[in-house]
């Protein structure tokens, strides 16, 4: 297949558009490099240095799928700067939707989050309930998704809402839960853990970017999917991180309520199988951080990069 993938260069984008390689794609890859280009050249591969807000300069015609994983990542970020997490999380997804159904392109694979369901009591958060976002982050994605479900009989729509992500990539992030506290672990011997009790759901980077490379050899398989194999306490993070990075671990208060967890048994009974796990993720980091493959650099935390260099 010919496909873009949108927001190539940044986590989940360094470690898909190789696998899509792999395949045999021929991957358009476009981003605004914020953050750099650590994507390794290859015959198949074009990168592009483009602002997805303006889809006007984007050639669609002869595409035959978008993965669009661009967005301004995460609620800290969303909210330094709301205008622009509007115009590019919501407003490019629009515009670049219509665009592609204008131009022929029948699969458009969106990158949503799990978050987008707020603060639930149900044990089991699946795909049917209401959703209630409570960041400027999570407002976006509803609202991105609700625009491309529209487009869903032109074209073969297909939403997922991650959980959290975990695990290395070359464009890491190291302001995400799991890689966070292991990187505390690894530099300071010891994990700070805000409150604790908060479940978040989590998913391996080889996981969530397999289901993406799974969904585009099922274009029969539509609609919304939930992605996160692991619904686990901060506390139980960092106490799993502490037995392979020998670490003591700090317990503070914490003024974010956010706890929630997610079912995907949707996803599971297309076929899909995870392969990877939160203590997989954890080994991963440890290892390439000791053997000097990783380091604690300040372009993999967004909010402090995004404050010093880009806004």
């Amino acid at each position: 297949m010919k496909l873009i993938v949108t927001g190539a260069c940044g986590y989940k984008g360094n470690v898909l558009v190789p696998k899509l390689l792999n395949a045999g794609h021929h991957v358009t890859a476009i981003d605004i490099m914020w953050f750099g280009n650590d994507l390794q050249p290859h015959p198949n591969l074009e990168v592009r240095q483009f602002d997805i807000r303006d889809p006007e300069d984007l050639e669609l015609t002869g595409y035959d799928a978008i993965i669009h994983l661009s967005s301004v990542a995460n609620d800290p970020c969303g909210d330094l700067d709301p205008k622009l997490t509007w115009e590019v999380s919501c407003l490019a997804t629009m515009r670049l939707a219509d665009k592609a159904v204008r131009q022929g392109v029948k699969r458009f694979i969106y990158a949503s989050s799990g978050s987008v369901y707020g603060l639930k009591d149900e044990e089991h958060v699946t795909e049917d309930l209401e959703l209630v976002p409570l960041s400027e982050y999570n407002k976006t994605k509803m609202v991105a998704e609700r625009v491309l479900l529209s487009y869903a009989a032109q074209m073969t729509v297909q939403i997922v809402r991650p959980a959290t992500v975990c695990g290395l990539s070359p464009r890491m992030r190291l302001d995400v839960a799991v890689n966070m506290l292991a990187m505390q672990a690894l530099t300071k011997g010891a994990i700070t853990v805000l409150g604790g009790d908060q479940t978040r759901p989590n998913i391996h980077i080889d996981d969530i970017t397999d289901l993406y490379v799974f969904l585009l050899d099922r274009p029969d398989v539509e609609g919304v999917f939930n992605a996160g194999f692991e619904n686990l306490s901060i506390r139980t993070i960092a106490e799993t991180i502490a037995e392979y990075i020998p670490a003591t671990i700090n317990i503070e208060p914490s003024n974010d309520p956010r706890s929630y967890r997610i079912n995907s048994d949707k996803i599971l009974a297309t076929g899909f199988k995870p392969k990877k796990t939160v203590r997989d993720a954890i080994s991963e980091v440890a290892e390439a951080y000791k053997s000097g493959a990783l380091k604690d650099e300040d372009r993999f935390y967004c909010l402090k990069w995004m404050t010093e260099k880009v806004l």
